[in-house]
């Protein structure tokens, strides 16, 4: 194959490739929801404190967070395909140890390996989102991401209609899912090893096309540090919404544990609406000012959030679900861009800082409720997203004329 048809075949989106990758992270990311999902019952039936049910949240996300950029880094110099599936082996094995897991040290030990597994998929998967995206960058990225935040998701329904009726046995139906990913991302493995064989032929590779100015090596520290900035604000307090307001909707509100979490998985579903229309729109209105429009319109949402009835509180999780997850995808995108040679560690330490913060999230958002209560600790949190709005200070993208490449 010829460098000139290798190149125009990298401009081409490939539509089955990014929807079968999206597909498979929604199932890595439910392997990951059947850790929320239990929480009001392990509360419930193992007595576990809300400290407890933190450090549970912590060692998974932390283990898959510190992995995550290290891998990235690695597959940036040697692609892995078969990681992929490997990945996923991984998970499987620790939700089979979770679900029979007899005492709390056994938890956390299965938790480890979902952290491996997902630590090792998510730098990749983004590749795969990568290489078959074509010039449908946004698009790309919000496929996939929006099948991460399906997968999240589903965490209230998990609780609600499997672990609530048949105990940690009720996640069983997980494991097949498992299997049928682990089948897909074999498949999508053979697809990316042959795309890379083309490359290496041709002697060519894909680079990313970034829409940014050219940028000082301390400006893009700066820029990334405020990236950041954002995605701890914003992990930090839908952390907040997804492991611990089901408990605050129970006490104040009078609601049963399924009532609360279908709550909690509307708030979710509408993040999963906002990640997808998120990328598109940043293809459209740029970077920048889509995650601008996610920091400011949510800010007064979430101050009011705490001391509004139950029929306000329905609103206002639909629309800050909606806008605080809009950029989602794109901070991934604009990440990549800041440093377009490094597309897997990029992908890494955004997601995998994202679950950093949510890991450090739960576990301070569960000692602060042990030590100051539930209503105290929810009304701390909802001034978190004012830190969001250093993202004014973000370079802006600039128009497709003036892109530039890595």
């Amino acid at each position: 194959m010829t460098t000139a048809s290798v190149t125009a075949k990298q401009n081409n989106p490939v539509y089955i490739m990014m929807v079968l990758i999206g597909v498979c992270h929604l199932i890595n990311d439910t392997m990951q929801s059947v850790i929320p999902a239990m929480f009001p019952l392990l509360e419930k039936d193992m007595g576990l404190s809300y400290t407890q049910l933190g450090l549970i949240s912590f060692t998974l996300n932390m283990f898959a967070s510190v992995l995550q950029p290290v891998v990235g880094f690695v597959t940036d110099k040697k692609p892995m395909p078969y990681a992929l599936p490997i990945g996923m082996v991984s998970s499987f094995v620790g939700l089979a140890m979770l679900i029979l897991a007899p005492n709390y040290w056994m938890i956390l030990v299965s938790v480890l390996f979902l952290g491996l597994g997902s630590a090792v998929f998510h730098p990749e998967g983004s590749r795969v989102s990568f290489m078959s995206a074509g010039n449908k960058r946004g698009l790309a990225q919000s496929i996939y991401q929006v099948g991460g935040n399906s997968g999240q998701a589903l965490a209230p329904l998990i609780s609600a209609f499997l672990i609530l009726p048949f105990g940690m046995h009720g996640a069983s139906v997980i494991l097949v899912l498992t299997a049928i990913g682990i089948f897909m991302l074999t498949k999508i493995a053979l697809w990316y090893k042959a795309r890379l064989e083309e490359e290496k032929l041709a002697n060519v590779k894909k680079v990313l096309v970034s829409s940014l100015p050219p940028l000082t090596k301390k400006q893009v520290g700066i820029a990334l540090g405020l990236l950041f900035t954002v995605i701890f604000a914003r992990s930090f307090y839908t952390t907040n919404i997804t492991n611990f307001y089901v408990f605050y909707l129970m006490e104040d509100y009078g609601l049963t544990i399924k009532e609360g979490q279908l709550l909690i998985f509307l708030f979710m579903a509408c993040g999963v609406v906002g990640t997808f229309f998120g990328g598109p729109l940043s293809d459209r209105i740029g970077r920048k000012n889509v995650i601008l429009l996610s920091v400011v319109v949510p800010i007064p949402l979430c101050l009011a959030l705490p001391f509004v009835p139950l029929w306000l509180v329905v609103v206002l999780l639909i629309a800050i679900g909606s806008l605080i997850m809009i950029s989602f995808s794109v901070t991934v995108v604009y990440a990549q861009e800041l440093v377009p040679s490094k597309i897997g560690t990029m992908a890494g330490l955004t997601v995998g800082l994202s679950f950093g913060m949510g890991a450090i999230g739960a576990v301070a958002i569960g000692l602060l409720m042990d030590v100051i209560g539930i209503e105290k600790t929810i009304i701390v949190i909802s001034l978190l997203p004012l830190l969001m709005l250093v993202a004014v200070a973000l370079p802006k993208d600039g128009e497709a004329g003036e892109a530039r490449k890595g």
